[in-house]
């Protein structure tokens, strides 16, 4: 088992300086392309294929001065937590929200006398006793005067104490990620689909073969030619657009009960095509299934004249919303369930230190991540009580988002190898189901306003996935775990002070209203908009919510049991559980296209022609992030606008 190398510590420390800007730059400025969103970042992909391409030719100069295999994924992981953290993990969604709510205030809406005498100071870098657009946030949405300073001293609390929190909850993400990761890779052999083509691009006894194979080739050829005509269509319009995106809605009957069907959007993305073929066939199935069946749904309800409500902040109707609630329940306590055994020896060895369980080859020993995990648990309750919550609702928000929602996420990744991480439902929904909001009160929907859109509604760049991929990388390159630690625990606080300045720069200097709305004027005061109604009392208790989680949870029961005792039975809970959310939106019609070609290829050639088309599919991956990257820069230099790309 190889260990870590200053070497890779100071190659990583250079990718995670580069790719935070880059991140930064591409999803603020440019707009066009989110190439850090995904739980694979596009960007990250045309880093390595530098890096592997740049390592491989300096081992054939002289061996001793490149990296091996190891290093080279020490290096990847580091880029990939970095460019989490620089986008949708935590950067994309800080610094906006301390900000928006003071900008946006108006008479009209009132936020002043709703909200602000219920922020603490150290909450926000402008004073809530002050008025509304202060210089703070002023300056920060419509930009310095060439040579006025950054007001960096008014940033400085709230960024420090909004750091503990973020860590707080970064190093349970990672305990729980030590804790899962010998039931999920070696006892159930999870698929991980996302970590498949690093390491064939890095192991020495697969790279030469894979990208010396004509399929990758071609697979590689046709995102990217796609991309070249849709790129150089923005730049001369003469030159057609090849169409990745048809909204089905578009080709329904008018009227109802088809008008009820939610927005379904095919997006065709390659590389989304190119992990689904990883997957086993029953999963790939559920998934785009299970999509179908929510608009099955809203048929059949509008049919029957029934009033379509949307779950808040999230695009599905609130009788999905609810379904997909109780599923998370229960498909995490099923994978508790089947997880007994193994669970019974980290809780031995947590508790009484078993000498019998061996947890010496683990990242983290058992009982430093059993403690770990609680203390990040039970700090970060204390954190949110400090802020103003109340005890029963920072507790039931942190035990739902760290217990309930990421292990789900997590698992949708590591198993079902989406490229997203999308609830369609934040903990403070769970309330719903016994009473209206107003129950929390005006302190409680304040400080939730801030950490809904900081944390819980937008999931995408989950950091403990990945803690889980990397943790799944260490056996493909014979690294030892503790290694992976390390290489952690510097990209994290690198990443955060590095993307944290860039984030910050960007937008005193160039003026928040002209950069990416959804970071500046959506995702920061949507929750805002929302609570508003609570905060005033004004509303209700809807009896579906908790019929529709009982009817989810119930139907997740039946999927869990009935898979568990047949091995024939086609439908997989994980795909019920996802089925509401924007990720499958996004990623249904590439699943259906994969689960179509995957059966074909089967049936006609059997696993032989399935392994040989393997390359065929990673080369997708492979052409289409890197075309991103090939945008992005065009697009840097040029100032013209990037094509679209299929993962919005």
């Amino acid at each position: 088992m190889r260990g870590i190398s200053l070497k890779a510590i100071l190659v990583g420390l250079v990718g995670v300086c580069a790719v935070c800007p880059m991140v930064a730059w591409a999803e603020l400025v440019i707009q066009g392309i989110q190439i850090g969103i995904l739980q694979f970042p596009p960007v990250l992909v045309g880093l390595f294929v530098v890096l592997a391409v740049g390592n491989l030719a300096l081992r054939r100069i002289c061996r001793a001065l490149g990296l091996n295999s190891a290093e080279v994924m020490i290096v990847y992981c580091m880029m990939l937590i970095a460019t989490m953290i620089a986008s949708r993990g935590l950067m994309d969604k800080w610094f906006g929200t301390l900000a928006a709510v003071n900008y946006y205030t108006t008479p009209e809406n009132g936020w002043r006398t709703l909200y602000y005498p219920h922020i603490n100071p150290w909450l926000v870098p402008w004073d809530p006793h002050g008025g509304a657009k202060q210089d703070v946030t002023t300056q920060m949405y419509e930009g310095l005067f060439h040579g006025e300073p950054l007001p960096v001293h008014a940033w400085v609390t709230p960024i420090a104490a909004w750091t503990v929190l973020i860590l707080l909850i970064f190093t349970g993400f990672l305990c729980l990620a030590a804790l899962l990761r010998k039931q999920w890779v070696d006892a159930e052999r999870l698929p991980f689909a996302l970590v498949q083509l690093p390491l064939e691009m890095v192991r020495e006894e697969t790279a030469g073969p894979f990208i010396r194979n004509r399929l990758t080739w071609f697979g590689f050829a046709l995102p990217a030619a796609i991309f070249t005509v849709n790129g150089l269509h923005v730049v001369y319009p003469a030159v057609p657009e090849l169409a990745l995106a048809h909204v089905l809605n578009d080709y329904l009957p008018p009227g109802r009960p088809w008008a009820e069907v939610q927005w379904t959007p095919a997006y065709l993305s390659f590389a989304a095509v190119g992990f689904s073929y990883l997957l086993p066939t029953d999963l790939i199935f559920s998934l785009w299934f299970f999509f179908l069946f929510t608009r099955f749904q809203d048929l059949v309800a509008a049919a029957f004249g029934a009033r379509l409500e949307y779950m808040p902040l999230y695009p599905t109707h609130l009788i999905q919303g609810y379904q997909v609630m109780g599923a998370y329940f229960v498909l995490v306590f099923y994978l508790v369930r089947v997880s007994r055994p193994y669970l019974r020896q980290v809780l031995r060895k947590a508790i009484y230190n078993d000498p019998i369980v061996d947890d010496s080859q683990e990242m983290i020993p058992y009982r430093v991540a059993f403690i770990g995990l609680i203390v990040s648990f039970v700090g970060s309750i204390a954190w949110c009580i400090f802020a103003g919550m109340s005890l029963w609702m920072a507790a039931l928000q942190m035990f739902v988002y760290l217990f309930i929602v990421a292990i789900v996420m997590a698992r949708s990744v590591s198993e079902g190898g989406l490229l997203m991480t999308e609830t369609s439902f934040r903990p403070m929904d769970v309330v719903s189901l016994f009473s209206s909001r107003t129950i929390l009160g005006p302190a409680n929907l304040t400080v939730l306003c801030f950490l809904d859109a900081v944390f819980a509604r937008d999931l995408r760049g989950l950091l403990m996935t990945g803690f889980m991929d990397g943790l799944r990388i260490t056996d493909g390159v014979q690294l030892r775990r503790r290694s992976m630690l390390g290489a952690f625990a510097i990209a994290i606080p690198t990443a955060i002070l590095v993307a944290g300045v860039f984030h910050l720069w960007i937008p005193y200097r160039r003026g928040a209203v002209t950069l990416y709305s959804y970071v500046y004027a959506g995702n920061s005061i949507w929750g805002f908009e929302n609570n508003a109604a609570a905060m005033r009392g004004f509303d209700y208790y809807n009896w579906l919510a908790p019929v529709c989680f009982m009817a989810g949870a119930a139907f997740t029961a039946f999927l869990a049991a009935m898979r568990s005792t047949f091995a024939w039975w086609p439908l997989h809970p994980l795909g019920y559980a996802v089925s509401a959310s924007w990720t499958m939106i996004v990623f249904w019609f590439p699943c259906l296209l994969a689960w179509v070609t995957k059966g074909l290829i089967l049936r006609w050639g059997g696993m032989r022609l399935y392994v040989t088309a393997r390359p065929f599919f990673l080369g997708l991956v492979l052409g289409e992030f890197t075309s991103a990257v090939w945008w992005t820069i065009f697009s840097f230099i040029t100032k013209a606008p990037a094509p679209f790309f299929p993962w919005p």
